[in-house]
């Protein structure tokens, strides 16, 4: 298991795309819809030599979308989030990259951690499997990430260099992440 990508979520992507812009000082590349959340989001490379491909992710529920039928991921249908998410985007959640899902969800429910079940997903040339629990919620109190598998491509293999780089992760005592962005050192903590 090993970082895949960082989740910032925003009440709007409009409001995620300017907070990227002023706390990183770079302007995020186009993403796209997940028509199975009923969200959208842009993608930002941050990939660096201790977290080789990783990406970080600003994610918001998209207002054209319609009602997905199931609770959003990374909690983003729960009403504390959302009104923290109103007084601005921060740091929600991490995604870990694992080679076997089934055989990674296999192992935490023999030790009591339901991350859910796989649920596969695409977009463009983009094809993945993520954990998805029925409820939308993170794993919060278990410190733990939502478990993606990729296919032959990852969103990094096609995102433009972002002149920002992940320089440390820490999920044990609540999300941190520290960036180097053209603005200097950044430090993202968690929210919500």
């Amino acid at each position: 298991m090993e970082l895949d990508h960082l989740v910032v979520g925003a009440d709007t992507l409009e409001a995620g795309v300017a907070w990227c812009e002023r706390v990183l000082g770079v302007t995020p590349a186009p993403g796209g819809k997940h028509a199975l959340m009923g969200t959208h989001n842009r993608l930002l490379n941050i990939s660096g030599l201790n977290h080789p491909r990783s990406y970080l992710e600003i994610i918001a529920i998209d207002p054209e979308a319609p009602a997905p039928g199931r609770a959003r991921w990374f909690d983003l249908d729960q009403p504390g989030l959302q009104a923290a998410l109103k007084q601005g985007p921060g740091l929600i959640h991490w995604v870990a990259r694992v080679p076997n899902l089934e055989a990674a969800l296999a192992y935490w429910r023999g030790e009591g951690v339901d991350a859910g079940e796989p649920v596969a997903a695409s977009r463009g040339v983009l094809s993945w499997q993520i954990a998805l629990r029925e409820d939308g919620r993170r794993l919060r109190r278990e410190a733990l990430p939502t478990l993606i598998q990729w296919g032959e491509t990852h969103p990094t293999d096609t995102l433009p260099a972002s002149g920002v780089q992940l320089l440390g992760f820490d999920s044990r005592d609540g999300l941190k992440a520290r960036l180097r962005t053209p603005q200097g050192e950044v430090e993202l903590d968690l929210v919500g």
